[in-house]
């Protein structure tokens, strides 16, 4: 399962209904695809449909997609979002990482 925290709730919707989407309705996808400077970096983007294959979770109101390869590298993470002085975006507490990048946005196993 992946979980979404508060502020990052807050502002997915707000970006969801920018971009066009329905935060009621569709999805969040998030994925994991090769690259960063620490070999492995996360994808997120919004998703109006779901694939065959894609693992389905819903939490604190965010639909979340994952294809089943990303799905076994991300199993217990937690989307946050961060607007704080080193900058602002979506970050990935991934417990199955054992080392990050400083950007927060590529990991390794």
């Amino acid at each position: 399962m992946i979980k979404v925290s508060e502020t990052a709730k807050k502002k997915v919707v707000e970006l969801m209904t920018e971009d066009g989407y329905d935060a009621s309705t569709d999805y969040v996808r998030v994925g994991v695809k090769s690259g960063g400077c620490s070999g492995l970096s996360y994808d997120l983007k919004f998703d109006k449909e779901q694939q065959e294959e894609d693992k389905v979770f819903e939490d604190n109101g965010v639909k979340i997609i994952v294809d089943k390869k990303s799905f076994l590298y991300l199993i217990g993470t937690t989307l946050e979002y961060s607007g704080g002085l080193n900058g602002t975006g979506f970050v990935f507490n991934n417990p199955n990482a054992n080392r990050t990048c400083g950007c927060g946005e590529s990991f390794s196993l």
